[in-house]
């Protein structure tokens, strides 16, 4: 086999962006799993710095909460998963995502606003296909069972400008400690 054809069947195909217009088209519907209230579970440590009058930020799907009490169950001795938000109502998706599309536009300002959605897709879900809005996903980092956060390269929520980058998956700026943990 030649490294051309090596290239070929092991290259790594191009993310799906939440924007492209395949993941629009796939169908949906409620699963009827209900909505858990995080201040009400044990086990699970929430931060308040997102917090909403209503609490909308601390509930997840039921299923979802599960699964954080396992992931928490296999960390470190000494460290915790720490809860920043979860449930996103519409109307808060949307001014996330049009105020991060926004910034792009006045930082890029030869930009397309069809190039804008797509950038500003990178970071935050358009809202008719985020999963925030389901109660579905969560946004969280890590601490100490003290509740000091772990430094992972950035802030929680920086943008991929103000983190040059390291806020995406597999970012090589996490620093060491983090990434030895």
């Amino acid at each position: 086999m030649t490294m051309v054809a090596v290239e070929r069947q092991f290259a790594v195909e191009e993310p799906v962006l939440l924007s492209d217009r395949r993941v629009a088209a796939i169908g949906w519907s409620d699963n009827g799993e209900p909505l858990v209230d995080l201040r009400d579970v044990v086990g699970l440590r929430l931060d308040r710095r997102l917090a909403d009058p209503g609490g909308a930020y601390a509930h997840l799907r039921r299923g979802v909460v599960r699964r954080l009490l396992k992931a928490q169950a296999t960390l470190p001795k000494g460290l915790e998963l720490l809860v920043i938000e979860g449930y996103r109502p519409p109307e808060l998706q949307r001014r996330y995502f049009d105020s991060y599309a926004t910034e792009l536009g006045v930082a890029h300002a030869d930009w397309e606003p069809s190039r804008r959605h797509v950038e500003a897709s990178k970071f935050v879900s358009p809202p008719d296909v985020a999963p925030h809005g389901t109660g579905g996903a969560v946004d969280l980092t890590l601490c100490t069972t003290s509740g000091v956060e772990l430094d992972l390269g950035t802030p929680v929520n920086a943008s991929p400008e103000a983190s040059h980058g390291a806020c995406y998956t597999s970012s090589l700026d996490v620093p060491g400690p983090a990434r030895e943990r």
